[in-house]
């Protein structure tokens, strides 16, 4: 028996949105859509996904992470080549540069809903 990961589910107010952000930040294409439940995947590859379901009620974690505030329980690690220019990039479709920033080589930035998200440059 194999098991593979199948897709990475992002909770958001509105799904469209915030996949539309990752569709145009990964270069990904659409599979599925409608107002609940948007998936994504890579060109010619049908797995792993990326999906984005409705979470009428979500909050954003904070970052970095305080006792007693809404923790961060996952993030997503994208791999870049041009750190700066991605980071530029990911800001001007409407991504955040967070304040705090762990290590040389790494950029943590917030989507547009307010989920972190890591740029990072390989052998970061």
């Amino acid at each position: 028996m194999t098991t593979t990961l199948g897709a990475f589910v992002l909770g958001t107010p509105d799904p469209p949105a915030l996949a539309d952000f990752y569709r145009a930040l990964l270069g990904w294409e659409e599979v599925d859509r409608d107002p609940e439940w948007v998936r994504l995947r890579a060109p010619e590859q049908e797995r792993p996904g990326l999906s984005f379901q409705l979470e009428s009620a979500h909050t954003p974690p904070v970052w970095p992470q305080r006792p007693g505030a809404q923790e961060m329980q996952a993030h997503l690690d994208l791999q870049v080549d041009d750190l700066e220019a991605e980071t530029e990039r990911a800001c001007a479709l409407g991504a955040k540069l967070e304040g705090h920033q762990p290590q040389e080589g790494v950029r943590v930035l917030r989507d547009p809903h307010g989920h972190p998200f890591c740029l990072f440059l390989p052998g970061a």
